[in-house]
């Protein structure tokens, strides 16, 4: 593997802003040529992808498919289908003052842009940004994570085989290959990953008033008042936490559950583990690991002097961390303080409002909020009271599958949102364009201006 240094990563960027600039201006189809041909690609490496994903996650062919491959191949078909509608000039009604005027916005991409994902969905966290970015037009360096060095691998030969270099390349490294693409000056940046990482890439980006979209985590909650039914609450929720082994930025982070509903929905919880996963979820099929031994460690130091409700199995030398579920921490433990992003779900019970927001004020702006109730008057109190990232009632998870909605954080949990026409957006500057004609000119504007505004600011105020 080539040594990364700073020379050659400011030699990757310029040679890419030399192929910027000379495609700008003639990019649409041949982008859509080149995402119809990764399109193509990904369908004849389908079984490389599932394999890079086991090898680093041992996740299920089938959690494979529907959260990593099924995402790109879905993104790549709506964008494939609209980027000439999107990227073409948009009209906008003119102002009076301008008349007469043809005014419009141009979508224009940022230049060489730089994409660093992380570890537990490696493919499609790297893929769908990269997708938009090309859609776009920009030029796109990837620096996914070396934590899933086999996903990192394939996306390598993936990109390399569709794109020349100079238009989008794969960085790999460890973290201070990392560092050191964050000392080059790019045109945008896009990070998914944890809270403490993205402070350092959006100082980074400061220093060069870089614009940058952070995809972070955060305590996602998951409110049930006891209204809705509690079997299918208990089974949605089992399945959006341990889906990849809880290593999910949008996993329900910890239950706060209506006291006196608490036991009921603990059972139900346990029997949803079991029928997903059988009494030893080691033996499933189903069920993932742990992507690296550091983790695992942060992991059962979580579970440090907490009382367990169920599971609490581990096996090191396996990276296996069996579904947990713990009975009241504290807010001030590591469970409670600190995104888990792991197989460990804590259980609180609260009696009033008050108590929901002394949890909820606490760990405030999570990524996503899952609210189970049938109460309208509930759900809209806690829905316009809380900020965060994307919600969803009486589920989990889904609506990261909607591409019409826009993804992202808020304060904590980020900056900036993509998927579909968004992933587009995001990746471009609207630039407003005004075109005036000379066959008319309002005398007023000009020096010397009138003596009084008395007859003037009627109609200045409707200009």
């Amino acid at each position: 593997m080539k040594k990364i240094t700073s020379t050659f990563i400011e030699e990757i960027k310029q040679n890419q802003l030399a192929f910027f600039k000379e495609h700008k201006a003639n990019g649409v189809e041949i982008r859509i040529q080149h995402l119809k041909k990764l399109k193509k690609v990904l369908e004849q490496k389908e079984e490389a992808i599932f394999d890079a994903l086991y090898q680093d996650l041992k996740k299920p062919v089938f959690e494979s498919f529907t959260s990593e491959l099924l995402m790109v191949q879905k993104e790549l078909d709506l964008i494939i289908k609209n980027l000439k509608e999107w990227a073409a000039p948009k009209r906008v009604s003119g102002s009076l003052i301008n008349f007469p005027s043809r005014d419009y916005i141009l979508s224009e991409p940022y230049g060489a842009v730089l994409l660093i994902s992380p570890w537990n969905y490696p493919f499609q966290l790297a893929m769908i940004p990269f997708i938009g970015a090309i859609a776009a037009g920009n030029t796109a360096v990837i620096k996914p994570s070396e934590s899933a060095p086999h996903t990192a691998q394939i996306i390598e030969a993936i990109i390399s085989e569709v794109f020349p270099s100079k238009w989008a390349q794969v960085i790999q490294g460890d973290v201070n290959v990392g560092a050191a693409l964050l000392k080059t000056q790019w045109d945008y940046i896009f990070y998914t990953g944890s809270t403490a990482v993205g402070k350092i890439v959006a100082k980074a980006a400061a220093e060069f008033l870089t614009p940058t979209t952070l995809e972070l985590g955060g305590k996602s909650p998951c409110i049930v008042d006891g209204t809705a039914p509690i079997q299918k609450t208990a089974r949605r929720i089992i399945w959006g936490k341990f889906l990849n082994c809880g290593q999910t930025c949008i996993a329900p982070d910890y239950v706060l559950v209506k006291k006196e509903h608490k036991n009921e929905l603990v059972a139900a919880m346990i029997q949803e583990i079991e029928k997903a996963f059988g009494k030893e979820a080691q033996l499933s099929k189903d069920y993932g690991r742990i992507i690296h031994q550091k983790h695992f460690e942060k992991l059962v130091q979580d579970l440090n002097k907490q009382t367990l409700l169920y599971g609490g199995d581990k096996n090191k030398e396996d990276l296996f961390f069996g579904p947990t579920l713990v009975d009241e921490p504290e807010l001030d433990s590591s469970l409670l303080m600190d995104e888990i992003f792991g197989p460990i779900l804590p259980i609180l019970s609260y009696n009033t409002e008050a108590d929901l927001d002394l949890v909820l004020t606490k760990l405030k702006n999570p990524l996503a909020f899952y609210i189970f109730s049938s109460q309208k008057k509930f759900i809209n109190a806690l829905v316009q009271r809380y900020a965060f990232g994307g919600g969803v009632i009486n589920d989990s998870i889904i609506h990261f599958t909607n591409d019409k909605l826009p993804f992202g954080g808020v304060g904590n949990s980020g900056m900036g949102a993509y998927h579909g026409k968004y992933s587009y957006d995001v990746f471009t500057h609207a630039k407003p364009v005004v075109k005036r004609s000379f066959w008319f000119d309002l005398p007023q504007r000009y020096a010397p201006y009138p003596k009084s505004l008395k007859s003037l600011k009627f109609l200045l105020k409707k200009l």
